[in-house]
């Protein structure tokens, strides 16, 4: 893995099973894996329960769609969008609490090549910044896709040497507190003032800001909110 000061060790599953807005910032400089691609986050958005949250898939309740934010903490939680992208976010809280980190961008460390082949265009790679800068890309450059909804990052506890087909979420390299910046969450109509929306301030790879831009309502959203319920 790209450099000794990033830590190796896995993450516990007790790490996830906070509310999400104290897990989201504390995910970042954490390192998720899946294959060979390896993803420093570095952006990061926090969705809140059931009738707490109106920007959250889990608003109204438990559906088919968002069960896994239902499940156990730790585990990913990844949906389709706009009918062309997948997003992944990690599980928050006790079984049955329905809350999530959305996962918005990243640096990829390992598997540089495989992420550039995922994010080609042509036959040509985007710049090395922009292979996971933002969910959609983030999700392709890891090779995260429907299948992999549900799929479990907690390694602890786990038989030793799991299948290729695994996920984990390591210590990584936490950056230093002054370089946490917290604002509101990107693209969302309802409760987009929250200031769940959490960046390293000055890393390369953190998406611009957008604010919400209406569109047409047979389109779902980019964020965990905003979704229609299945």
């Amino acid at each position: 893995m790209g450099g000794a000061e990033l830590s190796r060790a896995p993450l516990p599953r007790s790490f996830f099973d906070r509310p999400s807005h104290e897990v989201a910032p504390d995910l970042l400089g954490r390192v998720l894996v899946h294959g060979p691609v390896a993803v420093r986050l570095t952006e990061v958005e926090a969705y809140g329960g059931p009738g707490e949250d109106p920007a959250a898939h889990t608003y109204r309740g438990r559906t088919p769609r968002n069960a896994v934010m239902f499940g156990p903490p730790g585990h990913l939680y990844v949906y389709f969008t706009y009918g062309m992208h997948f997003c992944t976010n990690l599980v928050c809280l006790p079984e049955g609490s329905g809350s999530a980190v959305l996962l918005r961008a990243g640096e990829v460390l390992d598997g540089v090549d495989a992420a550039r082949a995922r994010r080609s265009s042509r036959g040509k790679p985007p710049p090395d910044r922009d292979l996971a800068r933002g969910p959609a890309r983030l999700a392709v450059a890891l090779g995260l896709a429907r299948e992999h909804n549900g799929l479990d990052a907690v390694l602890e506890g786990s038989p030793a040497g799991r299948p290729h087909e695994s996920a984990a979420v390591l210590e990584g390299r936490p950056p230093a507190p002054g370089l946490v910046k917290a604002g509101p969450r990107t693209g969302i109509s309802t409760a987009k003032e929250v200031p769940w929306r959490f960046w390293i301030d000055g890393d390369p790879t953190v998406s611009p800001y957008r604010a919400h831009v209406p569109r047409r309502r047979s389109a779902a959203a980019t964020s965990v909110g905003e979704a229609p319920s299945s």
